[in-house]
């Protein structure tokens, strides 16, 4: 499946646009106008790049503390560590594991969190910014040929950019 975006800078140069695509025939399911008063990205099913770093984030979690329980007991009966006198020797360990679990939380907070921002986004965050903005989106999804005639059909509005994207086979 391939998807063409354009970044339009008005309602009524979207409108034309859309108007243009219906008139070359193309099969308007399958193209969607994007902005204030039509479909919201939400809608649409543009990713929401918290969102995916928050799921990120969560699945680092799951696994980082347990690792980090072990990697903090293991520590902890190597060294022979005695920080915690009134603890005694398994509960210097298992205090040792509480704070591995603890940097593990962190580290998936932060880190999965961080790289889920960054690369659970792809082109959707500029996209959600246009829209913000107030900027008009023309998605239109289909076979390459499709999105070959709406590129030549979009061209002529003069579009602040224009993309195409290939989604990848599974």
């Amino acid at each position: 499946m391939n998807y063409l975006v354009a970044v339009l800078s008005d309602r009524i140069q979207a409108e034309a646009a859309y108007s243009a695509l219906e008139q070359e025939g193309l099969p308007m399911r399958q193209v969607a106008i994007l902005g204030k008063g039509y479909q919201t990205a939400d809608e649409y099913g543009l990713i929401d790049p918290n969102e995916q770093a928050r799921k990120q984030a969560l699945r680092m979690i799951t696994w980082l503390i347990p690792f980090g329980f072990a990697a903090g007991f293991t520590f902890s009966v190597i060294t022979g560590l005695n920080t915690f006198a009134w603890a005694g020797e398994f509960g210097n360990h298992f205090i040792g594991g509480i704070l591995g679990g603890i940097s593990g939380a962190m580290g998936g907070t932060f880190v999965g969190g961080g790289v889920g921002l960054v690369i659970g986004s792809g082109n959707a965050l500029p996209y959600r910014n246009r829209l913000r903005a107030g900027k008009y989106l023309i998605v239109v999804k289909g076979s390459e040929s499709l999105t070959r005639l709406a590129t030549r059909t979009l061209y002529q509005f003069k579009p602040e950019n224009i993309q195409g994207y290939s989604e990848p086979e599974s």
